[in-house]
């Protein structure tokens, strides 16, 4: 025994030697695998962002403030944020404490690496110190941190009500060994470094202990079975690690430099896209916060679960989350790690062919050219507002009102944006549509182009690159034309207007101020349950490949219930596609933006 402590090694600590060499070992393959995976530009981006001291920065920054504080967390809910971030966080400052009293106390040993992990063994066996009060409170107050997360924890996943959760994901068998090991990992170390607290040192917590524990047990504590019971815990917990949902530690930690660098995500299983799956904590907040997870039958179906079965690589399970996702984005906005599922899911997508028929003009772009006129702004309706003509004569109408000089793009219908190729993964046919566009729109001579449907807004902005022209949807340009006095409204204080954020405009743009500045001006504005970046989506999304219109019933009767809780006398939306579908189901009246602008007018 003398020998083997003199030497600074026991055999106990040999589980979590093995299980810490195994994940780190594991964690180099899969760096060196993703980084052969990525694309050679990306790979350019990575090492540049490394290199570059402002991303560096961010780099550092981020993981801190998102691995182990979970701040984005503490955002949407402090008992969830404290619970994740004690654990993470004191448990990291155990690790780094643990150096420091190595290398202040026994420098010559600094050089295990295990040594720092099981400090108060080594010393209690064959080293002379008992100093350090300071570092011995910090020890004790961090290791009471993570022991009331871990409460919080078990609490948890008991009733998960009481944290705001409806619902978390179910365990998977390696996961609850995970769990389990994870659990009891801190308090073991609390009993062993308790039972050696009288002749190694210890503080507020440790030291108590230890007294209770000598007077049930003797002075002379059989220490031993507590320090292997700790080690054996550390062990399974990191051998489990790479198997498990907790794989997201390591993950994430690269996946915000990948992220931060600018990567895309490609294709759904290599490179950027694997890291991002092993980055999910399956925590379960996306379940909650997905709008098809009205419907039981659906809860199988939301991002943490196409996490989970693309690491599994079940291909029929992939493909029907894939299919059914309404592509609202919401997940990704509640989503602490921000893991990216609809980009997943459109790169899932893109592997397959689907046929679809997309009725695009057989006119060329020559042609289309010609038969438009001229305008500074050329008004591009789309697909789905063109089955809705009662915004295009709005918006025509108020352009005439504000004296504005314009022309329609599409005037018969008959052009698409591309979304709905995107949304079924036929790039090439999109970047077709794309092309012939930016033809037609270039050939105009326009300054401006104006989009009344979400939609075509964020792809003509993102994906078509219009420099010199100025892409605005419907909803930001008449409030600029209200508050520039070009557009005069008359405000009724009695009209009760609740204004729902669509998906693609909110979310998928971040446009969440002008649409009510614009409906303010009209009337009352009032709020729904759940706005901005957590708006419901109306359940008609054309993101949905497999979901049938009556299976969205129920999602569109739980959105339209929070519009209402407020008692709106008019549901304003600034969609095409939303107002169709809430006009199905809604008994309150549903317009566009630009109708209640237009009858103010």
């Amino acid at each position: 025994m003398i020998d083997r402590i003199s030497s600074g090694f026991h055999p106990f600590v040999l589980p979590f030697v093995v299980g810490m060499v195994f994940v780190l070992a594991y964690c180099l393959y899969g760096f060196i695998r993703i980084m052969i995976q990525l694309p050679g530009e990306d790979r350019r981006k990575v090492l540049v962002s490394l290199v570059t001291p402002r991303t560096a920065w961010k780099n550092i920054k981020d993981i801190f403030l998102n691995c182990l504080l979970h701040v984005k967390l503490w955002k949407r809910n402090k008992v969830l944020g404290y619970m994740h971030s004690s654990i993470a966080f004191g448990w990291f400052m155990i690790i780094v404490l643990g150096h420091i009293e190595v290398m202040l106390f026994i420098p010559q040993r600094i050089h295990f690496f295990y040594y720092p992990i099981f400090f108060n063994f080594f010393v209690a066996e064959g080293e002379n110190t008992i100093q350090g009060a300071v570092l011995f409170f910090l020890m004790d107050f961090f290791l009471l941190m993570i022991l009331s997360g871990i409460t919080l924890a078990i609490i948890k996943r008991v009733r998960s009500r009481i944290f705001g959760m409806r619902r978390t994901t179910r365990l998977s068998l390696l996961d609850s060994v995970g769990l389990y090991s994870l659990w009891a990992i801190f308090p073991l170390r609390l009993l062993s470094e308790s039972f050696t607290a009288h002749i190694s040192g210890g503080s507020f917590l440790t030291i108590p202990m230890n007294w209770i524990f000598r007077q049930f047990l003797g002075n002379d504590l059989n220490y031993m079975p507590t320090w292997w019971a700790y080690s054996i815990a550390l062990g399974i917990f990191m051998s489990v690690l790479p198997f498990t949902r907790y794989m997201h530690i390591p993950a994430e930690m690269l996946l915000i430099p990948l992220r931060n660098a600018g990567l895309k995500i490609l294709h759904p299983r290599k490179g950027y896209a694997r890291v991002q799956f092993y980055s999910c904590p399956a925590c379960g907040v996306c379940i909650d916060a997905c709008p098809m997870s009205v419907r039981k039958e659906n809860l199988r179906d939301c991002t943490v679960y196409l996490n989970r079965q693309l690491r599994r690589g079940n291909e029929k399970r992939i493909e029907e989350i894939s299919d059914k996702c309404l592509m609202c984005g919401k997940c990704s906005v509640v989503c602490q790690v921000q893991v990216d599922g609809p980009q997943m899911r459109l790169a899932q997508r893109a592997m397959r062919s689907y046929g679809i028929n997309q009725h695009y003009s057989r006119i060329s772009a020559e042609e289309h050219i010609n038969r438009i006129g001229n305008g500074k702004v050329l008004y591009f309706a789309g697909c789905m507002t063109h089955l809705t003509p009662s915004i295009i004569k709005s918006t025509t109408a108020l352009l005439d009102k504000a004296g504005v000089s314009w022309t329609m793009m599409d005037p018969e219908g008959g052009l698409c944006c591309g979304r709905p190729m995107l949304l079924a993964g036929r790039r090439e046919q999109a970047r077709e549509m794309v092309r012939i566009n930016r033809e037609i729109i270039k050939a105009s001579g326009c300054d401006i182009l104006l989009l009344s449907c979400p939609i075509c807004y964020k792809i003509f902005k993102e994906k078509y690159k219009l420099s010199g022209i100025y892409v605005v949807h419907h909803s930001v340009f008449f409030d600029e034309l209200i508050h520039s006095q070009r557009l005069h409204v008359s405000k009724d204080e009695s009209l009760k207007l609740a204004y729902h954020d669509p998906c693609e405009l909110g979310r998928g743009c971040g446009i969440y101020d002008a649409p009510r500045s614009a409906v303010s001006a009209v009337g009352k504005l009032v709020e729904a349950g759940k706005n901005r970046e957590e708006s419901i989506c109306c359940g008609g999304s054309l993101g949905s490949i497999s979901l049938s219109y009556e299976k969205r019933k129920d999602i569109t009767l739980n959105s339209l219930r929070n519009m209402t809780v407020a008692g709106p006398d008019t549901i304003v939306t600034a969609c095409p596609l939303c107002q169709s579908t809430f006009g199905k189901y809604s008994d309150v009246p549903v317009k566009d933006i630009s109708q209640v602008i237009d009858e103010a007018s």
